[in-house]
């Protein structure tokens, strides 16, 4: 829920308080036959490191389907906790043999439904658990079942983190694989430009260690490219010095949002300093507008006057402070996100947001929509200029940064799941016009693959790569096994 972005994880070292065509985008497939006898087969084959458990049998289950959206959770035919990279090599295997549709799931945070949830296998990366740093080479290998609150907490005795998701309970692995916007991105730039290998189990049983010189096409499809070319077991991030940090949540009654909106353009259009940064997230909850502000400095002072205009704002609560720890917390309800690649926040665009806070919170309230969110996020500019032109799926084009908002709805009953979404689209259909009348050239602009609905084309996410990343599938995966599981396929 957004009130996990309203108590956000700022890193352990960082905070305290913390339409593709249907073809190019898969859910898993619906029940259509008994998997139990491969998942039996699984049992039969996995070593004793790891962990098969069937509905009812243990809590186990419950907690491998389970997802942060509970619209996102399916009932498996069984749930897989493999604990060796050979034994996921094993899995697929068997999966591939028997065309068993599955699904990988890291912390379950994706608000597509189907994209890591399944009928058939459900495999849940929790024994990849391990976090090693290697202080001469300022790596730390990161295992793809933890979630960023656990990778933070490890590096902290170092004095060290990574770029690495800002709300608490996101994975490691989806956040990871579709790009990663972090409080350190204006810094560092996203978490996959920061990323010296991976380990991979290809589709055909082989485990892989995936760097630039030894893989470099499939290290380019997996910055961006999810589960295309197989499982992630393992991921080297690139270490950064840390200090404790500034920041916290301060909530705004809906008669200071203006001031709210004013403070936000004069920050997004004015402030350059890379470790500054503020997450507005205008919120429709218990039938009026509201904003959760969340600030944030990378040292534990932030500059004289720098978030002045914030601070001065009349306030309901506040909780901002020099911090080093995170808080948890978790979801529960249906979801989706949608998006809007920005180019920049104007005070046409602040103010169209607010109106579609209110407009939507208004109506959705009436068909059972509890959180209405729009999330703001002003990056700078340069945010894509980390890393080379070419070296990632996404984005597609580094000439510009784009700024990711996130839409975000959440609600009880499944008979309001369309609806939901359909406002969703709109909602983003409407940011985009307005954006592109006020001059903002964003028509064929890249959306980030984490915020887009499951109905978004490729296209709109990879650009021009999408014909070298669905060759690159073929070729690793001419079988197409991962097309047995969800998610963005190429």
């Amino acid at each position: 829920m957004r009130q996990s972005l309203a108590t956000a994880t700022y890193c352990a070292a960082l905070l305290a308080a913390a339409l593709p065509c249907a073809a190019e985008f898969q859910r898993a497939p619906r029940a259509t036959a008994d998997y139990t006898s491969t998942c039996k087969e699984i049992r039969a084959a996995v070593s004793s490191a790891s962990a098969v458990s069937f509905p009812g049998s243990d809590t186990l289950y419950s907690k491998d389907i389970s997802h942060w959206a509970s619209s996102s959770t399916m009932q498996a035919a069984c749930s897989v906790e493999p604990g060796t990279p050979e034994d996921v090599a094993t899995i697929l295997q068997i999966l591939a043999k028997n065309k068993t549709p599955f699904a990988v799931k890291g912390a379950g945070h994706t608000s597509n439904p189907g994209f890591s949830s399944t009928p058939g296998v459900q495999i849940a990366m929790y024994r990849f658990n391990e976090v090693k740093y290697d202080p001469v080479a300022n790596i730390a290998e990161v295992g793809a079942g933890l979630i960023w609150d656990d990778v933070y907490e490890a590096l902290e005795p170092y004095a060290v983190s990574v770029v690495g998701g800002r709300v608490t309970g996101v994975g490691v692995a989806g956040f990871t694989l579709g790009g990663g916007y972090s409080w350190k991105t204006n810094q560092f730039g996203l978490t996959i430009d920061n990323l010296s290998g991976f380990e991979l189990v290809l589709p055909n049983g082989t485990v892989a260690s995936v760097t630039q010189d030894s893989y470099p096409d499939l290290f380019f499809g997996l910055k961006g490219g999810f589960n295309n070319f197989g499982i992630v077991t393992k991921f080297n991030l690139t270490t950064h010095p840390q200090t404790e940090v500034w920041g916290g949540i301060i909530t705004i009654t809906e008669d200071q949002l203006d001031k709210v909106n004013a403070a936000t353009v004069k920050f997004a259009q004015t402030v350059t300093d890379p470790k500054a940064q503020v997450l507005p997230t205008y919120n429709f909850v218990l039938g009026e507008p509201g904003v959760s502000l969340l600030l944030f400095y990378d040292d534990p002072t932030p500059p004289e006057g720098l978030f002045d205009d914030y601070l001065a704002i009349p306030y309901s609560t506040k909780d901002v402070k020099t911090r080093h720890t995170p808080a948890n917390a978790t979801g529960g309800q249906r979801a989706i996100f949608n998006t809007v690649s920005l180019l920049q926040y104007t005070d046409t665009i602040m103010a169209a947001i607010l109106n579609e806070t209110k407009f939507w919170g208004e109506r959705l309230s009436l068909e059972g929509g509890d959180f209405i969110s729009y999330d703001v996020e002003p990056f700078l500019p340069t945010i894509f200029s980390h890393a080379s032109k070419g070296s990632s799926a996404y984005p597609p084009s580094r000439n510009t940064g784009l700024l990711p908002l996130n839409i975000y709805y959440a609600w009880g009953s499944s008979l309001v799941d369309e609806a939901m979404h359909d406002a969703a689209r709109q909602s983003a259909a409407h940011l985009t016009q307005v954006a592109l009348q006020e001059g903002q050239d964003i028509a064929g602009a890249a959306l980030y693959s984490n915020y887009a609905i499951f109905s978004t084309p490729l296209e709109r996410i990879y650009g021009d790569n999408v014909a070298k990343l669905k060759v690159l599938k073929a070729q690793y995966d001419p079988k197409n096994v991962m097309g047995l599981t969800g998610g963005w396929k190429f």
